[in-house]
């Protein structure tokens, strides 16, 4: 009974992809506005360059067809057809004329070409199907056609600047990851060295260098995991103090219980109280008890529920239902792993009794479900009790509460769900609780499935 959870993609959720892709924006922006910003600027300047060039052409064309002697001047075409890309044809009025292409530039051009050739001064793409820059000129009467490459015309084309932006924009966007990596390193340390400790891990001390920030946020980090390795280490020494300090007496009373004259139902109601403070003493250090990653192991965890199931069973009072896939391993802490079952168990064995036969009827489950791509090991230990009211189903996890109303007195400090509920997070799973449809408690772990070669 996993919670459905709204699982953002990597592209919004990574801290790293969204400064990159912020960069990558803002330097498109800026690229796409500085392009703009330049063609729009430079238009006119560059078409008055041009339309000068192409006068400057003409002119001197035609002063050199006019001064020329006639025998010369089809050896002076053909010099500026082969040397200077220029050739010469005569206008025809049959000719086959494609105006210029369409440009911002081009208005500009024909303007300033016909103030200086005059205003019959005619121009095109294409004469006859022959592709160029043509422009049109007189001397005397005659009316020739001045044909250039269009390479020597045309400004840079879209598709060019296009290329060279998008070599720009490349590289920007290479140094935009370099650049983002280095501002995100030192807060990807950071959150590692977070989540070693979140697993119980020891985490590496993070490098004291960078800018000023980094160096307060690192220290300060550092010297908060020696201070919770020190914490740990007085509380481990303060547990093992706990444990002999309080047990010790404890024992000495039972020897004297033992030793003494009593009557038989004061030596069992006394032998009792002594072992609930003990279970009580117990349960206090298995919740206290720190994580320890380093004891997790591949358990077979079907297996581990028959045997808390065989056990139990033979119990006078308890009726054990299993149905429980075979082969299911997780990566846990077996010790860990049995108390929680047994506990379980043991909650629904004292709880969970029919009204009508006075008998804990246990139904005990496992199998396997894919969830989000991940597959996962299913425990259901359910009684057919009385249940728990639905408002009190979130206290129950709480420690030190106990649900006397509900689930009868309860023997020691009301920790036991407590503790379950914690060492199933220290495994990495989840516990939930709930009330079935015909009564009675029904608990759930679920916990990451793993192969047995893990």
């Amino acid at each position: 009974m996993l919670p459905s959870k709204n699982r953002l993609a990597w592209l919004k959720s990574g801290l790293f992809w969204r400064t990159f892709f912020l960069l990558g924006f803002l330097i498109t922006l800026c690229m796409i506005a500085w392009v703009a910003s330049l063609r729009l600027i430079e238009r006119k300047p560059k078409a008055q360059q041009l339309a000068a060039q192409i006068v400057s052409v003409v002119t001197i064309t035609r002063a050199a067809l006019t001064y020329s002697a006639p025998d010369k001047q089809r050896e002076l075409i053909r010099e500026l057809d082969s040397d200077e890309g220029i050739r010469i044809f005569t206008l025809e009025a049959s000719d086959k004329i494609e105006p210029p292409i369409d440009s911002p530039w081009m208005p500009i051009v024909q303007h300033d070409v016909r103030v200086q050739l005059g205003g019959a001064t005619k121009f095109a793409s294409k004469v006859n199907d022959t592709a160029g820059f043509w422009v049109s000129f007189n001397i005397d009467e005659d009316e020739y056609w001045l044909r250039l490459e269009r390479e020597r015309i045309e400004r840079v084309t879209g598709l060019q600047w296009i290329g060279w932006a998008g070599v720009v924009l490349l590289l920007s966007l290479v140094g935009a990851v370099f650049i983002t990596r280095l501002i995100n390193l030192p807060l990807a340390r950071l959150t590692n060295a977070a989540r070693a400790i979140a697993k119980g891990q020891p985490p590496e001390l993070l490098p004291e260098s960078g800018p000023t920030e980094i160096i307060e946020a690192n220290r300060s980090f550092n010297q908060m995991v020696d201070d919770l390795n020190q914490i740990e280490s007085d509380r481990a020494l303060i547990l093992a103090g706990i444990s002999h300090d309080l047990r010790t007496p404890l024992a000495r009373m039972q020897l004297e219980i033992e030793m003494a004259h009593l009557a038989d139902d004061a030596r069992l109601g006394m032998q009792a109280d002594i072992a609930q403070m003990d279970e009580i003493i117990g349960q206090f250090l298995d919740y206290a008890k720190p994580a320890d990653s380093t004891t997790l192991t591949v358990i077979d965890i079907s297996h581990v529920l028959e045997n808390c199931a065989q056990t139990v069973s033979r119990v006078t009072g308890v009726q054990i239902t299993t149905t429980i896939t075979q082969h299911i391993h997780v990566l846990g802490n077996l010790t860990d792993l049995k108390r929680v079952i047994h506990n379980l168990i043991e909650n629904s064995r004292r709880y969970g009794k029919t009204g009508d036969t006075g008998i804990a009827e246990i139904d005990i489950t496992c199998h396997t479900e894919h969830r989000e791509g991940i597959r996962y090991a299913i425990i259901n230990i359910t009684d057919h009790g009385i249940g728990v009211p639905d408002s009190e189903m979130e206290r129950l996890l709480k420690p030190f509460s106990r649900m006397d109303t509900a689930r009868g007195q309860a023997n020691g400090a009301g920790l036991g769900l407590a503790i379950v509920d914690r060492v199933v997070r220290r495994h990495g799973g989840k516990l939930y609780l709930s009330n079935r449809a015909n009564g009675g408690l029904a608990v759930q772990i679920v916990l990451i499935e793993i192969t047995e070669t893990m």
